[in-house]
C-alpha cells in the first residue's frame, strides 16, 4: 500500500468519533472497510467475503457522502457492481469527494467502470457482452494478485468496456474480450472487471484478502467473539442508569441480544416475551425455561394471542400482516412499559440481513424486498430509544457470540424463525384453526429433519399452509383438503439460499406423517426454488 494512503487511513481512524451506536464499526472492529452498493445483486456477498477474511465491513449506499465516510474512518472502500451504465444520465456515482480522501479503492465490474469514468478515462458499450466463465491472464501482480496463478478462472458479467484509462492507471490483467480486465492506479486504487465474490472465481477470496491486508493495511483480526466485551461497554455507556425493555421472541437473535444487554446492565433489563399465538408448538414454554429459569433474566410473559389474531383478522396481504404485527408488538411493549414504570430503551435482536432486506442500499431510491417488523414496522413516534447490539452482525456471527456468552447450544443453533411467526407461513388469512393445522405439520417437519441428522446442516426447514385445496382419496372416500408445502434450504446467512437435496426417504416420511397425522391435509409438495429469484419465506 502506498505510504500516503496508509497514513491517511490511520489518521482518519485516530480522528474518528467512537462509541456511537449505529454509526461506524462496532467495538473491536476498528480495522474496517466500506462496501458501496451501486445496485449489485452480489453486494451483500461482497460484504460476506470481506468478513470471512476476518476484516470488518459494512454495506452502505453508493451515494454515501464523503463526510460520512470520513467520520466512519475505514481503511479502504469497495465499489460494487451494478446494472447501470456509467455514461447514462441518472446513473449512480459516488460523491466526488471520496476520491480526495486518499483511501484505497477496489472497483468491481461497474465499480471499476466508475473509477475509470470519474477519474478521466472512457467507458463505452461493448460490441459483445461478456457473461459467464472467462480465463484471466495476469500481466502484473501489483499486490492484488499476489499468490494467484497467472492464468486463473473468473466470472464476468458486463456489457460495457473501458476504452481508455485515466492518467496514472495501467492494465495489470486481461481476458479474451477485456483488454482491461484489471487496472491499477495511484493511491492503492484498483479495478477488476470480474466478480471475485462469487464461487465461480476460485481465487476471488485470495484477491479480496490481498486488497484488505496488503493494500488497505487491515489486520485480519475481526472475530465476533471479540465483539462481546466492547459491545457490553458500549451498551453500558449508552444506557447509563436507564431501564431497558427487551423484545424477546425466543429466537437466537433476540436471545443473544437479551443476554448481551443483561451482561451490560443486569437488573436494569426486563425482557418481555410476547406469546403472540403465532409460535411453533411448545415454543413459549422453552423460552420461559431458558431465559428466566436458566439464565436468571427478569422476564415478563405476556399472552397476547387474542390481540394479534384480532389484528390479523381478514388480512391476506403479506406486507399488511407484517405491519400489523409490528404495530401490535409495539402496542404490547408500550402497555408493559407503562405497567413497569419509566422505561428508556427498547432492545431488539435486529441483525444485518434484516436491515439490508428492509431497505436496500443500491440506488438513490431504496427498494424494499420485505419489511422486517424489527426494522420497518416501528412507528415514527416510538418513545423508546432503540438498542440493537447485533445490528451489524450476520446470523453465523450472532451464533458465535451466543456461544461466547454461554447460551445453551440448542438455543444458539435453533433455526431462524421469522419475527411475524407462523402468520407469514399461513398463506392468506390467519385463523386459529389454520394455525393449528400448520403447527402440527411444522412439528413433523422439524421432528424428522432432526431425526435424520440434517437439522444443523440446513439453514431452515418448515411447513407452509397454502391457500390451495386439492382432491384426494382417503379411506376409499373422496377428500378435498389442504395442500402443505415443505421448504428446506441451505444457506450461510440468508442472503442467498438453495433448496436442500433432502434424501427422498426423509421427504417421503414427512409427507406420509403429515397426511396421516394432520387432519385436513391430503397433499404435501416440496419447494425447489432458490433465493434469488425466490425468497426463503413465501410471504
Amino acid at each position: 500500500m502506498p505510504a500516503s494512503a496508509a497514513e491517511t487511513a490511520r489518521a482518519a481512524e485516530r480522528a474518528a468519533p467512537t462509541g456511537e451506536p449505529g454509526g461506524g464499526p462496532p467495538p473491536a472492529a476498528r480495522d474496517s472497510v466500506l462496501v458501496l452498493d451501486f445496485g449489485s445483486q452480489y453486494a451483500q456477498l461482497i460484504a460476506r467475503r470481506v468478513r470471512e477474511a476476518r476484516v470488518y465491513c459494512e454495506l452502505v449506499p453508493g451515494t454515501v457522502s464523503a463526510e460520512e465516510v470520513r467520520r466512519r474512518a475505514p481503511r479502504g472502500l469497495i465499489f460494487s457492481g451494478g446494472p447501470a451504465s456509467v455514461y447514462e444520465p441518472g446513473a449512480p456515482h459516488p460523491d466526488p469527494g471520496l476520491y480526495d480522501l486518499g483511501l484505497p479503492v477496489l472497483g468491481i465490474c461497474y465499480g471499476m467502470q466508475l473509477l475509470a469514468h470519474d477519474l478521466g478515462g472512457q467507458v463505452a458499450p461493448a460490441s459483445r457482452r461478456e457473461y459467464g466463465a472467462a480465463q484471466l491472464e495476469i500481466d502484473e501482480a501489483a499486490g492484488l494478485f499476489d499468490g494467484i496463478p497467472t492464468e486463473t478462472a473468473v466470472w464476468m458479467s458486463h456489457g460495457d468496456v473501458i476504452t481508455s484509462l485515466p492518467d496514472g492507471f495501467r492494465p495489470v490483467a486481461h481476458s479474451l474480450n477485456s483488454p482491461y480486465a484489471a487496472i491499477a492506479g495511484p493511491g492503492g486504487r484498483f479495478g477488476i472487471q470480474f466478480h471475485p465474490e462469487v464461487v465461480h472465481t476460485p481465487a476471488g477470496k485470495q484477491l479480496l484478502a490481498n486488497f484488505l491486508t496488503r493494500v488497505c493495511g487491515c489486520a485480519p483480526t475481526w472475530e465476533p467473539a471479540s465483539f462481546v466485551n466492547g459491545a457490553i461497554a458500549d451498551i453500558r455507556a449508552r444506557v447509563g442508569s436507564g431501564r431497558v425493555i427487551c423484545a424477546l421472541s425466543g429466537g437466537v437473535d433476540s436471545a443473544v441480544a437479551a443476554t448481551l444487554v443483561h451482561r451490560a446492565v443486569g437488573d436494569q433489563l426486563t425482557c418481555v416475551f410476547v406469546d403472540n399465538g403465532l409460535l411453533r408448538r411448545a415454543e413459549a414454554e422453552r423460552v420461559v425455561d431458558v431465559m428466566s429459569r436458566q439464565l436468571r433474566i427478569s422476564l415478563v410473559h405476556v399472552d397476547a394471542a387474542e390481540s394479534f389474531l384480532g389484528a390479523l383478522a381478514g388480512v391476506t396481504d403479506p406486507e399488511e400482516k407484517r405491519r400489523r404485527i409490528g404495530r401490535t408488538f409495539i402496542e404490547v411493549f408500550e402497555s408493559e412499559a407503562r405497567r413497569l414504570g419509566d422505561i428508556d430503551f427498547l432492545a431488539q435482536g435486529t441483525v444485518y440481513p434484516d436491515v439490508i432486506e428492509s431497505t436496500s442500499h443500491d440506488t438513490h431510491h431504496a427498494r424494499t424486498i420485505k419489511t422486517h417488523h424489527n426494522v420497518g414496522g416501528l412507528p415514527s413516534d416510538l418513545r423508546f430509544q432503540l438498542v440493537e447490539p447485533l445490528r451489524h452482525l450476520f446470523k453465523d456471527e450472532v451464533r458465535r457470540v451466543g456461544l461466547e456468552l454461554g447460551l445453551p447450544e440448542d438455543v444458539v443453533w435453533r433455526q431462524p424463525f421469522p419475527g411475524p411467526g407462523l402468520a407469514i407461513r399461513v398463506i392468506g388469512e390467519v385463523t386459529r384453526e389454520r394455525l393449528e393445522v400448520l403447527r402440527a405439520a411444522d412439528w413433523i417437519v422439524i421432528d424428522e429433519v432432526k431425526r435424520s441428522g440434517l437439522y444443523r446442516k440446513v439453514w431452515q426447514s418448515f411447513a407452509i399452509l397454502t391457500p390451495v385445496s386439492s382432491v384426494g382419496v382417503m379411506g376409499d372416500g373422496r377428500t378435498y383438503a389442504n395442500v402443505v408445502a415443505i421448504r428446506i434450504v441451505e444457506s450461510d446467512d440468508a442472503m442467498t439460499a438453495d433448496w436442500a437435496r433432502v434424501p427422498y426417504d426423509v421427504l417421503a416420511l414427512i409427507s406420509r406423517r403429515i397426511v396421516n397425522e394432520v387432519p385436513g391435509v391430503n397433499r404435501v409438495v416440496y419447494d425447489i426454488s432458490s433465493k434469488p429469484p425466490s425468497t426463503i419465506e413465501w410471504e
